[in-house]
């Protein structure tokens, strides 16, 4: 299942069937469907609040990037 994410409108745009969002609308949509707004500047993510942080007693440890070597 897809999941949804929540942004901010900065710039009214048409929605479908007439309507128009308006500045400030928060709106639930896709990652695909967000794409092409986001880039055009009409929306912006909204910032969630971390719902627990992580402890600093037990921080989360990744390997390093791997490197991509092109020398053969």
């Amino acid at each position: 299942m897809a999941l949804r994410q929540t942004y901010t409108v900065l710039l009214p745009f048409p929605t479908g069937g007439g309507h128009w969002s308006t500045t400030g609308q928060e709106l639930d949509l896709l990652d695909v469907e967000a794409s092409a707004l986001l880039c055009a500047g009409r929306l912006a993510l909204k910032k969630t609040e971390a719902v627990e942080p992580a402890s600093a007693s037990n921080p989360e440890k990744r390997p390093p990037p791997k490197r991509l070597n092109n020398h053969g």
